[in-house]
């Protein structure tokens, strides 16, 4: 995902909402006397990095997947470079890439790919690829090509034969490197754009003109990559439901495959959260709120389903790529590559060191760059993922989606239903009118209220011990 990690809530520099407009359905208004945001966080994966501890143990890859299946794995690729970090952004990445450090990160990203390669079976496969970051398209034509070479020759994953997701943005987005993505078998290609209205691009430290937004799109239309998807933010300081309406007809000209609507957050470490202090704001929760409600009416009556809070797809589109939901990035049998990406077993969630100030992530990403071989052939962080751990995860991945998720699939694999495992929780969840009651027997699924305030729900399904970890962790 292009604009993803922990969060916690505050208001934009010097922003004061816009006056209230007539919500376009029926949804209950927000209540600034609600005990909790609707936006404490944006649950893309379970646990967070900021859970994950060092391994004294370093146990080795080889052990890790000796028993887990390989007939259908992800691959993942993580670029660790941008060309600006934008003010909302704290994903692992620093700025810019002096001398020849992206030569050398490749270098050890193709160690690392040999190391983690001769650890899995011998006839393990690929179902799904992506190259995130950071920004891929950072690097030229010719790395990109060496990357896909590095997930072809090295992981064995068939690119040209399998979903290939690729994020990019503006700037990066050349004739070139879209030619090498689009020839070696990319069938996705996802931009952030976040607003098309240049004032409020500056107010998110998006440094970026329209004109260039557009030839970037226009690119990657021409490019013939089947599946386009364009990230959009809303609560962006002085953005109203006018000049959000603009920005989505403005996406909307290029009938994109699909659309995320992400609701800003204002981090600590980012450059936002250099200039406001962290504090929880009602109106501007408010304001989110409204967007959020006007953007997916709006998209709905553009003929688009709506698939999560944050992902719409067109209706009429082709059948879905990976990297088209919310949890794809979190399954088990995900082989992550690149000191920023995380894998996953059954059994344990691993990865590199995690941090969000930018001396520390130059200093892990210089480690990664001197590690030997051997290294790679262990984890170092990680989170093991015990009975009630993977019961959550199940919980989180399935009900955030809007089809909800069946009972009997929790149940033929656990054991036991959710109601049994989380009564509580579930309980809070039905008296605030988050969950669908009309929902077909043995379909727990969230009602429209209940999907706009999955960031809120999410999180009140960690368990004490990853919210501990969390907050203990010091992301300079």
């Amino acid at each position: 995902m292009t604009v993803t990690e922990t969060a916690t809530t505050s208001r934009p520099p010097g922003s004061s909402a816009p006056a209230p407009s007539p919500a376009p359905t029926a949804d209950p208004p927000y209540s600034p006397d609600s005990p909790d945001s609707p936006y404490e966080s944006y649950v893309y994966a379970y646990p967070h990095k900021t859970a994950y501890r060092r391994r004294p143990d370093r146990p080795a890859l080889r052990d890790l997947w000796a028993t887990e299946p390989q007939d259908a794995l992800s691959l993942y690729l993580h670029i660790p470079f941008c060309e600006v970090r934008c003010g909302f952004c704290n994903l692992f990445t620093r700025i810019g890439a002096p001398g020849e450090m992206t030569s050398a990160y490749l270098d050890a990203l193709e160690r690392q790919a040999m190391a983690v390669r001769d650890a899995l079976h011998t006839d393990a496969r690929f179902a799904a690829a992506a190259f995130g970051g950071g920004t891929p398209t950072f690097l030229s034509a010719a790395e990109l090509a060496r990357l896909c070479d590095i997930a072809e020759l090295r992981m064995g994953a068939e690119l040209r034969t399998v979903p290939l997701s690729v994020e990019t943005s503006p700037s990066t987005a050349t004739a070139d490197r879209l030619g090498v993505l689009a020839e070696r078998g990319a069938t996705r290609i996802s931009i952030g754009v976040q607003s098309f209205v240049e004032a409020e691009a500056r107010a998110a430290v998006r440094p970026q003109r329209p004109a260039e937004v557009a030839a970037a799109l226009d690119r990657i239309r021409e490019s013939g990559v089947p599946v386009l998807n364009i990230d959009l933010i809303y609560g962006i300081d002085g953005q109203t439901e006018r000049s959000w309406q603009r920005s989505l007809d403005t996406a909307l000209g290029w009938r994109p495959e699909e659309l995320y609507l992400y609701p800003l957050y204002v981090r600590p470490l980012t450059g936002l959260g250099r200039k406001d202090p962290t504090a929880p704001d009602p109106e501007w929760d408010a304001q989110r709120l409204r967007l959020y409600r006007y953007g997916r009416d709006h998209l709905r009556a553009a003929g688009y389903e709506q698939v999560s809070m944050r992902m719409f797809r067109r209706r009429d589109a082709a059948t879905p790529t990976a990297g088209g939901a919310d949890h794809a990035c979190q399954t088990d049998g995900m082989i992550g590559l690149g000191c920023g990406a995380r894998s996953y077993t059954s059994a344990l969630h691993y990865s590199f060191d995690y941090a969000v100030g930018m001396t520390r992530i130059r200093s892990i990403i210089d480690a990664y760059l001197s590690r030997p071989a051997a290294d790679f052939a262990h984890a170092e962080f990680g989170w093991e993922m015990t009975g009630d751990e993977a019961r959550r995860r199940h919980l989180l991945q399935s009900v955030l989606q809007a089809e909800g998720m069946a009972v009997a699939d929790y149940r033929a694999r656990f054991g036991s239903s959710p109601a049994d495992d989380f009564p509580a929780e579930l309980a809070r969840c039905a008296e605030r009118g988050w969950l669908d009651n009309s929902a077909a027997p043995g379909l727990l699924r969230l009602s429209p209220e209940g999907l706009a305030h999955s960031d809120a729900l999410g999180p009140m399904l960690f368990s004490p011990a990853v919210r501990s970890r969390m907050a203990a962790y010091d992301l300079k």
